[in-house]
Parts: C-alpha cells; sequence; structure tokens
C-alpha cells in the first residue's frame, strides 16, 4: 500500500488547484511560488517533473477537429472557466473547475487501473446499468431522396440552393435539391452536426434532433420546425422576414438573435435566450419576451415559467463540453445518454441516482475518458464490459 501511495506521488498536483492553475494561468507570482516550494521540498522534484508531464498528455477533442478549431475550443473552455471564477468571486480557479480538469487529467492516465481495481468483486448492491446502442447514421432528406452519413458532418446551403457537405473539415459532397423543397436533417443519438441556412443563419444540432427545412426561403417569413431534440442557433437579422422555429407545442419569433430550443421527449421544452430578443407564442395565451440570459420551460397548461440562468450550462454541447454544477447522477447520465447512444437502466430506489456532480466534462471522443471522469467526480466506480456499463458505489 505503500509502495502504491509513492509510486503516485504525483497524483496530488494533479488535484492541487494552485497547481492546475500554474499550468493554465502561468504568472511570475506562480513561477516563484513553485521554485520557492522546490528549494524547501527538494524530495518533491520528480513528483512535480511527472505531474507537469502527465499534465501535457490532456486530450481536449470533439469530433472531427482541425488545428485551428481546436485552438479555438480550448479558447472558449478558458473563457467558461473564468465565467465561473468571476461569478464566484475568487482569485483562483474555484475548487470545482479545479478538481474537473484534474480529474479528466486522471481520466485519460488511469482509465486501466481504475477498470482492474473495480472488477476486484464488486458486490453489486446500488448500480446503474449502462447499454451500447447500435449506431445509426445522420440522414439528410432531400426533394425524395434519402443521403446517409456514418460521421458527423457541416452541411451549408447557398443562396443558389446548392448543398455543401463537409466532413472533417473537408468539402465532401455537393448536392443540387430542388429549390422549393422542404427537407429534413435527421441527427441520431451519438452524432452531432451543423447547418447553414441559405439566409445565413446557423444552426448546430446535438444528438438526438430532428429539423425540418426549406432549401430557399419565399414569402413575408423564414421559418423551420425542431420535431424533436435540441439546436443551438444564431439567425442572421432580415428587416422585412421574420424568422420563426417551430416546435410541437409553440413556436419562437425571432428578432435576429442567439438562442438554445430543447424539446426531447423526455424532458420539458425550453428556450435559452443568449442574446437580442424572441417572442414565445402557445395556443393558450399571449406572447412571452425573453430578454439575454432567460430560460422559459414550457408547462403542461400551455404557459412558460421563465427565470435567469448562467446560459454557459445550456450551450456548452456545441463547444464539445458539458458544465454541471450540483446536478443530480441521473440528470448527467441522461446528457450522457443522448451523447454516446447510451441507455441506462436502474431501480427507482437506486441512491446511486441522487449523487451530485459539479464540473467540467469533455466530450471526448473515447467513452472511457468520460465515464471515468464522472466516476471521479461522483465518488463512484465503473465497470465496462462488452457493451455493458456498470456504475457503483466506490468501495
Amino acid at each position: 500500500m505503500c509502495a502504491k501511495t509513492d509510486r503516485l506521488g504525483f497524483l496530488r498536483y494533479l488535484k492541487d488547484e494552485k497547481f492546475i492553475e500554474w499550468k493554465l494561468l502561468s504568472s511570475d507570482e506562480l513561477s516563484a511560488y513553485w521554485e520557492e516550494y522546490l528549494k524547501n521540498n527538494p524530495d518533491e522534484a520528480q513528483h512535480l517533473a511527472l505531474a507537469d508531464e502527465h499534465f501535457k498528455k490532456v486530450r481536449l477533442s470533439s469530433y472531427n477537429l482541425s488545428p485551428e478549431e481546436r485552438r479555438a475550443r480550448i479558447a472558449l473552455m478558458e473563457q467558461a472557466l473564468n465565467k465561473l471564477q468571476i461569478k464566484r468571486r475568487v482569485l483562483r480557479l474555484s475548487y470545482a473547475v479545479a478538481v474537473s480538469i484534474s480529474l479528466l487529467v486522471l481520466s485519460v492516465l488511469y482509465i486501466k487501473n481504475i477498470r482492474e481495481e473495480a472488477k476486484e468483486s464488486v458486490p453489486f448492491t446500488n448500480f446503474i446499468v449502462g447499454n451500447e446502442l447500435q449506431s445509426e447514421n445522420i440522414q439528410l432528406v432531400a426533394d425524395d431522396q434519402t443521403y446517409s452519413f456514418q460521421e458527423n458532418i457541416d452541411i451549408e446551403i447557398s443562396d443558389d440552393g446548392a448543398v455543401n457537405i463537409e466532413r472533417a473539415g473537408q468539402n465532401w459532397k455537393r448536392l443540387i435539391i430542388d429549390k422549393k423543397a422542404m427537407n429534413r436533417l435527421i441527427v441520431p443519438y451519438g452524432k452531432r452536426s451543423t447547418l447553414s441556412l441559405s439566409d445565413g443563419s446557423k444552426i448546430w444540432f446535438n444528438s438526438g434532433s430532428v429539423v425540418e427545412f426549406p432549401t430557399l426561403f419565399s414569402g413575408d417569413s423564414r421559418e423551420i420546425r425542431l420535431a424533436s431534440g435540441e439546436i443551438y442557433i444564431e439567425v442572421e437579422p432580415y428587416k422585412r422576414n421574420s424568422f420563426y422555429v417551430r416546435t410541437a407545442n409553440f413556436h419562437i419569433k425571432v428578432y435576429g438573435t442567439k438562442f438554445n430550443v430543447s424539446a426531447y421527449a423526455n424532458a420539458s421544452p425550453s428556450v435559452v435566450l443568449v442574446e437580442g430578443s424572441v417572442g414565445l407564442l402557445s395556443n393558450y395565451g399571449e406572447e412571452v419576451n425573453l430578454l439575454s440570459n432567460d430560460q422559459a420551460i414550457y408547462l403542461p397548461d400551455g404557459t412558460f415559467n421563465t427565470r435567469q440562468v448562467d446560459v454557459s450550462h445550456h450551450i456548452s454541447w456545441k463547444d464539445g463540453y458539458l458544465l454541471f454544477e450540483e446536478t443530480p447522477m441521473s440528470e448527467v447520465l441522461r446528457q450522457i445518454e443522448k451523447n454516446y447512444n447510451l441507455s441506462f437502466n436502474y431501480e427507482k430506489d437506486v441512491s446511486l441516482k441522487e449523487l451530485t456532480c459539479t464540473g467540467t466534462i469533455i466530450l471526448s471522443e473515447n467513452l472511457d475518458n468520460v465515464m471515468t471522469t464522472i466516476a471521479l467526480l461522483t465518488s463512484t466506480k465503473y465497470i465496462k464490459e462488452d457493451n455493458r456499463i456498470y456504475i457503483t458505489n466506490n468501495f
């Protein structure tokens, strides 16, 4: 036991918020602090060097990122962390954020070790079971034709109706479809995509989303329909043509703005306004206008419950990571289900679902990284056997 503690002595630095702050936001003051620390603790030099080496191995990845996109993604992550830092009125990275980053490091480096330890006769008295589901392709239904894609794609419709499809940041396919056609993009669970409309508006599709849209807009308004799922949209303002997003329960009148719409079948529909102005109209009342940072949740009686929120928690998915703050395990797993095409099952009396999670989870291409991060953030363990995942108590 002692040998293991000594061998892994550098791990405590990966959990140390001052060390993480030094690596993320280096300054003369921090460098001087660690120089003085090593002077007073020369026996720690090897551990500190190992911690530095392993910290550099963290891989912030998303789907098909070019080097430029990767740098932009890291910058967005740092902005999000700075917002949390300001909100909590502390000079250093908050404890929760620091721990989440350090745990991401651990998730990349010690997956094998944790899984092997977890397999040592765990008594399954309180557990959650997850199953990997069969992967489905993204489908673009256009002009009575169905086009299928195994990988995440980006679609751009030019003002002449031509459809350009990119994969891994490279032009891949060009389609010519009827300019008057109503099309449908189906993004299954485990996949994500973007769609640039002919007017310049852009839509980000979360996993499990279906949107209907015209090739070219015509008439006095521009309309799309979110049949299910979640989208983030930046609308190009046109003074003469209002933009509408229609859902099964209400529609959104847009005045040039950025906002998120969620309409999954297993959750209350909602709208989060990032900036600009929108009006919400249902069949049961007057128009409800939202201000920046407002969230409106659609209620069963046809009205809306409106409140101020931190929008970063609702839109971070489009940039490849999820933010949680004292979020119940059941909600965390619901987010992971759709992003990785999983299905988690547990009985009502399983206490694990009441655990909370605070931190940042990168939507890594490697599911093991994600599950290990969740396990560490919630003080649980997970075991993966074939296509099945077990989350258990951390004994």
